[in-house]
This record gives C-alpha cells, sequence and structure tokens, in this order.
C-alpha cells in the first residue's frame, strides 16, 4: 500500500479531521477551506470514473462524459483492478448496495 509511506501525524490528522464532520455541509466547508476547487473537482472526478467503469462504461464515453483524460481513466481502472477496493467500497456504501 503505497499510502504507508506517508502514514504519520499529519496524515492521521488529516483523516481523523474527514472522519470527524458531521454531514455533506461541513464536508463542503471543510473541503472548500482545505482544497483548491480544482484539486476538489480532480477528486469527484476520479471517483465518477470510478463508477462509471464499475457500470462497463467505455473509455470514450467516460472521457466525454466526466473530462477525464485517459491517463486518468487507466490510472482509476488500475486501482480498480489492483487496488485496496476502496472505490469499491465507497461507491457501495454511497449507493446502498453494500452486502448485509
Amino acid at each position: 500500500m503505497q499510502i504507508d509511506k506517508l502514514r504519520g501525524k499529519a496524515l492521521d490528522q488529516l483523516f481523523e479531521s474527514i472522519l470527524s464532520l458531521k454531514d455533506l455541509e461541513e464536508c463542503y466547508k471543510f473541503f472548500d477551506d482545505l482544497c483548491t476547487m480544482n484539486e476538489i473537482q480532480s477528486l469527484a472526478q476520479r471517483l465518477e470514473v470510478a463508477r462509471m467503469l464499475r457500470e462497463g462504461n467505455t473509455y470514450h464515453k467516460i472521457e466525454t462524459e466526466t473530462g477525464a483524460s485517459t491517463a486518468t481513466i487507466s490510472r482509476v481502472k488500475r486501482c480498480l483492478n489492483f487496488g485496496n477496493d476502496a472505490y469499491q467500497m465507497a461507491l457501495d456504501r454511497v449507493h446502498g448496495t453494500e452486502a448485509k
């Protein structure tokens, strides 16, 4: 896991801060202060690319609908295939398809 290389107090503080947020409005406020608009949009775009890949959409359709580059789509696909299953977990939870 690549994130292990980054582990430390600062990253723990970031993740604990995110976990402490109570609702969507707090998330909007926190990320608005923390990130640039482009950074937020890039994160959201990657999650949307993951959702679309999971649904079997083509690179062309994903590129057209999200504006993501083929490099971004490939990176997300690599994470879906060989990563930590975090995209899958998050999308299942958000869309209520998580196995009970």
